[in-house]
């Protein structure tokens, strides 16, 4: 055969071959966007669903819930095959947001999956709908990678924080995990969050980065190597993943781009495409929403056609002016220039009139709170907390609702404390800061600023990232370990100690209670909200007024007088103790029966009955296990009780109660019997005959007799 033959049959051979690889390459690759996606191009499970053109992971309740949704793209993607040495390389790039009409309750999250199985959902909560909490180990459901956005701090699953990423292999621990608090991403802001997603087959280099920008981060949050063909079959499904832990928070998914293939384009690290800048000019029923068009830029055609068409009407306008003759267009100018200096004159009048009132208003409120620590701008604080955003509601507090902010310039995660707009509201602001701005202790949140602008008035405090106290004991998914219970009763009893006898004037909280508590990053207790406080003088008796708190926290005393001492806090810190001790909230509904009306469980009432039986112990939360020192335990019941007593005198006071609490002072005999505490009507702000009140209802109280004993009452908000 000769030399030109042979020739031609390799080029041919050569030619068939590359053609055939093409074709087996072209048949591997996969790749779409929520642009050409339909209904049938999706597989959504368990909760998932579509709303307004977005994919929602999670159900849409105005009403706590738990549970877990899926949505996959419907074909099976190849991420390996025989030709090649190397698993498929991809890159993904989708936006999402997560939302909460509670933002108090507990999250849950989502995550890009890619998983062997399109039928399988997983739990709710911390498992995220990626793993069963029967089947961790084994089976399809149980096999996945994943890149999981969570927002619960999952002990049992080693979460950092309740605000990262992290990579799933099999596993609900992450094997590799990143803060996006570093990033200056807020998981549960509510605003929408870009990731792209990238693994380079031949580099087996696995990128994550997030943004709120469209531009993705030059560096990624996450960079690692990994073996992904250890983890992914022949063939695997690609999607997202998302559950909630009895809450109300929603996740969506609202724009999605991926590509895969075997070649080496993806391999450099090249990213999916961002969603483009226009719509679909006709889109089907059942398609997925494209992302909202851009606006053009400022040297766009488009820009440039306004302008000419804006030169051309004046251009006109001025030849119609000039056909009249000089004379119309002195009368024009004329009459211009006095409609102007008519405006201006009004305007400014009426400006130096808003001026004045603003800077005397402002200027008597600077008065009042002269010690400060800094005055914010409301644009600064608006800004910080998206306008206001209703996810980014933490707590309310007494007339006025807490945000969540980030102040721009220093990067600061901040809560931010409105004033409500009433009268009374903004009294009890005004109080507030001009208490809590003098006070100095670590066991009190402290007050960073304060703004006064636009009829609003909004106080600024650290943020506490472990919450309050009471969604710790309630709603946290491991119970809070009895060392940190007991350093937080220390801290709160601390805290009413300098309140009560360190300061320059005495101050009375009027309103301790668990939610009332902040912990930081360490658990220590910072006690906040002082909205209701009340500041004398030392050794003066306090006025009588209208009684104000929450059931269960309130003294007999300061029910039936008005009259708030430091004895009144001494008993809202005696139902505290009790209620971290026994895991039981002051005041709990109970159903004795199927069909029977719910009664009210009083906590003082109960453990005082167990004092009496000789079963203080059985108080202790079962759901600590018996993880305590039982000498402790008893010793702080016994504490909880004699600051409960009836009788204020004989509670002890809070200096007391800290020396107690560390060991340097005995714990006062505490009876057996709960004491009955006895008052005279010449000192009652309000009569007793009967009383009227239910778990969820106002109190109501009247007399005729002479003299009263007073041996508790159940009691709900009273202002």
């Amino acid at each position: 055969m000769s030399q030109r033959i042979r020739s031609v049959i390799f080029t041919t051979v050569l030619h068939l071959y590359l053609c055939f690889s093409n074709f087996l390459i072209t048949s591997a690759v996969t790749e779409f966007d929520f642009g050409t996606l339909t209904l049938s191009s999706l597989k959504l499970l368990g909760d998932a669903h579509l709303n307004n053109g977005s994919v929602r992971l999670t159900r849409d309740l105005a009403v706590p819930n738990s549970g877990a949704g899926r949505v996959l793209y419907s074909k099976p993607v190849r991420f390996k095959q025989p030709s090649t040495p190397f698993p498929a390389s991809f890159s993904t790039f989708f936006t999402f947001s997560v939302s909460n009409l509670n933002p108090s309750s507990i999250g849950g999250g989502l995550a890009f999956i890619i998983s062997p199985d399109d039928e399988v959902v997983g739990d709710a909560g911390g498992f995220l709908g990626l793993q069963s909490l029967d089947d961790p180990g084994s089976g399809s459901g149980s096999s996945f990678v994943a890149v999981e956005f969570d927002t619960l701090m999952d002990v049992e699953f080693k979460d950092i924080n309740s605000n990262h990423v992290g990579l799933d292999l099999n596993s609900m621990v992450s094997s590799q995990v990143g803060d996006l608090g570093a990033a200056d991403i807020d998981l549960k802001s509510g605003d929408l969050v870009n990731c792209w997603i990238e693994f380079g087959g031949s580099s087996r280099v696995f990128n994550i980065s997030v943004s709120y920008s469209n531009l993705k981060p030059r560096d990624p949050l996450l960079s690692f190597p990994l073996d992904l063909d250890q983890f992914v079959n022949d063939f695997m499904y690609v999607g997202f993943s998302g559950s909630t832990q009895g809450s109300t928070e929603t996740h969506s998914v609202d724009w999605w781009s991926f590509s895969s293939s075997f070649d080496s384009i993806l391999s450099t690290g090249s990213a999916a495409p961002p969603p483009p800048t226009t719509t679909l000019m006709n889109p089907t029923a059942n398609s997925v929403k494209s992302p909202p068009p851009s606006l053009p830029p400022t040297g766009s055609a488009s820009a440039s056609s306004t302008s000419t068409t804006q030169k051309n009407s004046k251009s006109s306008c001025h030849n119609q002016l000039c056909k009249q003759g000089p004379g119309a267009v002195a009368g024009v100018v004329t009459a211009g220039a006095f409609v102007l200096a008519l405006f201006a004159g009004v305007f400014v009048w009426v400006y130096n009139k808003k001026i004045r009132h603003v800077k005397k208003s402002e200027s008597s409120f600077a008065s009042d709170v002269i010690k400060m620590p800094k005055e914010f701008s409301y644009r600064e604080l608006k800004a910080a907390t998206k306008c206001f955003n209703a996810n980014r509601v933490i707590g309310h507090g007494a007339f006025g609702i807490v945000y969540k902010g980030i102040l721009s310039e220093t990067g600061d995660i901040v809560a931010v404390k409105r004033c409500s707009h009433s009268s009374q509201g903004k009294n009890e602001f005004l109080s507030e800061l001009s208490i809590i701005g003098t006070l100095r202790h670590r066991n009190l949140v402290r007050l960073q600023g304060w703004c006064h602008e636009k009829g609003e008035i909004l106080l600024v405090y650290d943020l506490m990232p472990n919450g309050s106290l009471d969604k710790a004991l309630f709603e946290a998914r491991m119970p809070l370990p009895w060392p940190h219970r007991r350093k937080i009763l220390l801290g709160v009893a601390s805290a009413l100690a300098y309140l009560h006898q360190e300061c320059e004037n005495q101050v009375i909280h009027r309103d301790v209670k668990a939610s009332n508590i902040m912990l930081d990053e360490g658990f220590n207790a910072r006690l906040g909200d002082f909205g209701l406080a009340r500041q004398i003088e030392h050794d003066k008796s306090p006025d009588a007024t209208a009684a104000a708190g929450t059931m269960g926290y309130l003294a007999p005393e300061y029910l039936l007088t008005g009259r708030a001492t430091e004895k009144t806090d001494v008993f809202s810190y005696g139902a505290v103790v009790l209620e971290v001790a026994s895991g039981r909230r002051p005041i709990e509904k109970e159903v004795s029966g199927v069909g029977k009306t719910a009664a009210c469980s009083n906590l003082v009432e109960w453990v005082w009955s167990l004092h009496r039986d000789e079963r203080l112990l059985t108080a202790a939360d079962p759901r600590l296990e018996a993880q305590f020192d039982e000498a402790e335990m008893r010793k702080v019941l016994l504490v909880g009780l004699a600051c409960s007593q009836p009788d204020p005198n004989v509670r002890p006071t809070m200096r007391a109660v800290v020396q107690m609490l560390v060991g340097e002072a005995e714990v006062p005999i505490v009876p057996k019997t709960k004491p009955t505490a006895t008052f005279s009507t010449s000192h009652l702000l309000l009569s007793l005959q009967d009383s009227v009140s239910d778990c969820n209802g106002m109190i109501t109280i009247s007399t005729s007799s002479s003299e009263n004993s007073f041996n508790g009452l159940g009691v709900d908000h009273i202002v």
